[in-house]
């Protein structure tokens, strides 16, 4: 009964076009509905109930992992929701669930609302591209579609390390594969070690979380192969001192030369409610590696990036106050969201007077 009652609510969810759906003790089945929380008119879920549906899904092994490390993340294939990925944590000692759905397309540029210039990075022979932003703002989604692009115009090898997979890439022109932590891989780091032994030329990660990660995907970077990944960090600047300062010593100023050779450029996205409800609209900061970005880089001059981002036009690079004021004037968010969003809210208020 309780897989039965699983597939409803996933059918219910994507019945809605719900981003995602949660279910927590307490609480009738939750849907995340144009970045809002619907509550469905169903009872509230039990602890019994939600203990036995993550029974029916775990195996023997994930289910070890979970009650090892009290939070586990896989991905399923349903029949009627598609491909979906599954969070599972505890609360007062009793697993819950959120679940996210990956779609069964890879979006256009247009739909998405991502930049043009987004696809000169996607063609870049090396470097490392970075996509960031909080949980939500569809960095994998970017993530995907830089990786459709590659295998959709270049003869190559791509390696995917995903926790988990969300979207699984035919070969198009480029051979993909793509490898699942715990189901393939051990751990990110072991995978990024072993990954360069078997002949890449692009290398996807699906978030790179720590000093070790880090300075795999850097190396790899230098060394002829081209390398995105995602980090969660709201702009640019920050997502560039997390970098460094994961660092210290010696091996934070190797870093910062490394960053400052490798870095082929960045883009900073969030989804914000558009004017009508009905949808979320990307808004985004994207930087351009040029020769000043670079030079910042190496003098770790990181505060300079936000002029540089301003000025920068030419080179395709967007400031995220500018991206803001610009999709208010297109009516496509409202005032106070753009206001709201802003990191330096006089920006916005004096260009919309």
């Amino acid at each position: 009964m309780s897989a039965e009652n699983l597939d409803r609510f996933l059918a219910a969810a994507n019945d809605f076009d719900a981003s995602d759906l949660h279910l927590v003790v307490g609480v009738p089945p939750a849907f995340r509905v144009n970045g809002e929380i619907i509550i469905a008119d169903e009872d509230a879920l039990t602890e019994q109930q939600l203990t036995a549906m993550a029974t029916s899904l775990l195996n023997e092994q994930q289910q070890r992992k979970f009650d090892l490390d009290w939070e586990l993340c896989i991905s399923l294939l349903h029949s009627v929701a598609g491909r979906v990925r599954a969070t599972f944590y505890r609360r007062n000692g009793h697993p819950e669930m959120s679940f996210r759905f990956c779609g069964e397309r890879i979006a256009t540029r247009a739909e998405l609302g991502l930049p043009d210039r987004l696809d000169e990075l996607a063609r870049k022979p090396n470097g490392l591209v970075l996509i960031t932003g909080p949980t939500g703002a569809g960095k994998t989604t970017t993530l995907n579609y830089l990786v459709d692009v590659i295998n959709s115009e270049r003869r190559c090898k791509i390696v995917t390390i995903e926790d988990p997979i969300e979207f699984v890439h035919q070969n198009k022109r480029a051979i993909v594969v793509q490898q699942e932590v715990l189901t393939d891989v051990r751990s990110f780091n072991r995978a990024l070690v072993h990954v360069l032994r078997q002949d890449p030329d692009v290398i996807v990660v699906g978030e790179m979380r720590d000093f070790e990660a880090i300075s795999t995907a850097l190396t790899a970077a230098e060394t002829g192969h081209l390398v995105l990944a995602t980090m969660h960090s709201p702009n640019v600047s920050h997502a560039l001192e997390r970098i460094i300062g994961v660092f210290e010593g010696s091996a934070q100023r190797q870093i910062v030369l490394q960053l400052s050779n490798a870095l082929q450029g960045i883009i900073a996205q969030d989804l914000l409610p558009a004017t009508d409800r009905t949808r979320r609209v990307l808004a985004y900061e994207l930087l351009m590696a040029n020769g000043a970005v670079r030079n910042i880089i190496r003098e770790n001059q990181l505060h300079h990036l936000e002029n540089t981002l301003q000025t920068g036009r030419k080179d395709g690079m967007v400031l995220m106050d500018n991206c803001l004021y610009d999709l208010y004037c297109k009516c496509q968010i409202s005032y106070d969201t753009a206001v709201s969003r802003a990191r330096q809210p006089d920006r916005i208020i004096r260009q919309g007077l």
